[in-house]
């Protein structure tokens, strides 16, 4: 049962209106002032105001303001009764918070026409309170849900970086460094290491397709078939009699790889791949390729040389063979690995840094060594992108080559 409030000073007047309002099924209450009314109102909400414009003390009109700040979830109809007619006082009377208006003497066909039309405005009224209500509610729970999810991400970013445990590595014959940095959260690119007996190291980069949870997943299982702690789990390596490892043929690794993604992953994930042997004592690098973006070698005068022969990526289509290549380091000469994050780095225009960009941002730094180049990468392709947060992850190894240190 909805409650109305009748408000006006003339007693006689409040019970004619109580009488049709209660005949018509209202809840009524009465006030003979707008101080009262406001007590009451303080009480319990009406869902409809009845309430005269003239009255001493608090009139209609600064009842009606004072009823509209009393609450912001709860929409009360209020119709002024009034002996006013001109279109400024009615205007001013809406400016007030009147809904509607009823000219006295009161004429009861009218009263309840004007009623029945406040009562639908008031069920929409509450049926868009109610779906406002159920918007928030939800709005509210995705906000927990992702406020949840953006912390599992952050966590799981953690674990991701975590994947390269070393981000320097010094040998007496030369330095390495590697650099992840993920577009969003977590990503699908991933760098490494792992020793190869004594003078040897394997290097790998990769870039599984796609973005977020997915490529991360993937990303942490190859980083298992790679692993440097757990060179029995090595996919890379194979174990000799003496009890030592040895390195097998990347070209050999990348095709195993290939079956086990197809025969084994039940993903729709491929992925890109470098693999390398770097010999530490002569500078030798044997290398194979599958789809991954061509190494750099800086020559110790400054010179850019990129070798490779692309390759299919891995996980695509069974059967591939995959080639290998080598490079001669020599002292002062560094190798770069770097994913496609970095040479199809778009400028605000949409224009690619491409490999001929990256070779000039190298010339620019060939004094830079060791984790700062990989900083000033960076640093360098913010500058391109106009933009630190890159479309793409991005990801390198830089292994510089000093050579055997000379016997005194």
């Amino acid at each position: 049962m909805q409650l109305v409030l009748v408000v006006d000073d003339s007693k006689l007047q409040r019970r004619i209106l109580s009488a049709s309002l209660t005949r018509w099924g209202f809840e009524v209450v009465e006030a003979a002032s707008g101080d009262e009314a406001l007590e009451q109102c303080r009480i319990r909400l009406p869902d409809l105001v009845i309430s005269d414009w003239v009255m001493p003390g608090m009139n209609g009109l600064q009842f009606c303001r004072a009823f509209r700040d009393l609450s912001n979830f709860q929409y009360g109809y209020f119709i002024l009764l009034t002996s006013k007619s001109e279109k400024a006082e009615v205007a001013k009377g809406l400016d007030n918070g009147a809904d509607d208006f009823l000219s006295k003497p009161v004429d009861v066909h009218e009263l309840r026409a004007r009623i029945t039309a406040g009562e639908r405005i008031l069920d929409m009224q509450r049926e868009l309170t109610e779906k406002n209500r159920i918007i928030t509610d939800t709005l509210d729970e995705l906000q927990r849900v992702y406020d949840s999810l953006d912390k599992d991400l952050l966590e799981a970013k953690k674990l991701q970086q975590s994947l390269v445990r070393e981000r320097t590595r010094d040998f007496d014959t030369g330095k390495l460094s590697l650099m992840l940095r993920s577009s969003g959260h977590v990503g699908g690119d991933l760098v490494g290491f792992f020793p190869v007996g004594d003078d040897k190291l394997g290097l790998y980069g990769i870039d599984v397709s796609g973005h977020g949870i997915s490529s991360a997943l993937m990303t942490a299982r190859l980083a298992g078939y790679l692993s440097a702690a757990a060179p029995d789990q090595n996919v890379a390596l194979i174990r000799q009699p003496d009890g030592s490892f040895a390195m097998r043929p990347p070209e050999k690794v990348i095709s195993e790889l290939n079956n086990l993604v197809l025969n084994e992953m039940e993903t729709e994930h491929y992925f890109t791949l470098l693999l390398a042997e770097v010999d530490l004592k002569t500078g030798h690098v044997v290398m194979s390729q599958a789809g991954h973006p061509h190494p750099v070698v800086q020559r110790r005068d400054g010179r850019i040389e990129q070798g490779g022969l692309g390759g299919f990526p891995v996980g695509l289509l069974a059967g591939v063979e995959y080639d290998q290549f080598t490079v001669q380091l020599s002292p002062g000469d560094r190798l770069l690995i770097l994913s496609d994050g970095v040479t199809e780095c778009p400028d605000p225009e949409g224009k690619m840094l491409d490999e001929e960009g990256l070779a000039q941002l190298l010339r620019g730094l060939h004094d830079v060594n060791g984790p700062p180049l990989l900083e000033a990468i960076l640093w360098q392709l913010t500058e391109f992108a106009g933009d630190a947060d890159f479309p793409d992850d991005v990801s390198g190894i830089l292994f510089e080559y000093t050579g055997p240190s000379e016997s005194p």
